[in-house]
């Protein structure tokens, strides 16, 4: 069946419910599970020169706030006897990276959050899982 699962996170509540299915259906078919958090990339502009915070203190604070989410997932990983892998990198589009590392690590099935928005507020709002869905080639499950 699925022999490597990755699942994002973005630390947020609805996260929290794909990790806890994407450990599950890891252990269950005896997968190895994968887990990413995007890093924000510093917003260079005209007047960076006068942003209160250095790019430096801004790469640094979004390494440690990704590093912090990844790693509640390995933990959370280990307590239920799981081996997961994980991985910060930087992008503008979080979906294309998440698409990108997905090819990467030979994934064969992305689990991801949804809200569960419809009609209009979706349409208008987006979501990183309605791109990820919509230009994955690899099987996304999506969780409510």
């Amino acid at each position: 069946m699925f022999k490597r699962i990755l699942v994002p996170t973005d630390g947020s509540e609805i996260t929290a419910k794909a990790i806890d299915a994407a450990i599950e259906l890891a252990k269950s078919v005896g997968a190895q599970l994968y887990t990413i958090s995007v890093k924000e990339p510093f917003p260079y502009s005209a007047i960076s020169e006068m942003q209160p915070t250095p790019p430096q203190e801004f790469f640094d604070a979004q390494e440690r706030i990704a590093l912090k989410r990844v790693h509640a997932v390995v933990e959370q990983s280990q307590q239920a006897g799981l081996n997961c892998q994980s991985h910060t990198v930087e992008a503008l589009h979080p979906w294309e990276a998440i698409i990108d590392h997905a090819r990467r690590m030979e994934c064969d099935l992305l689990v991801m959050a949804s809200h569960g928005r419809r009609g209009m507020s979706a349409l208008l709002l987006g979501s990183e899982t309605q791109k990820v869905l919509t230009h994955s080639k690899v099987p996304v499950l999506v969780v409510r």
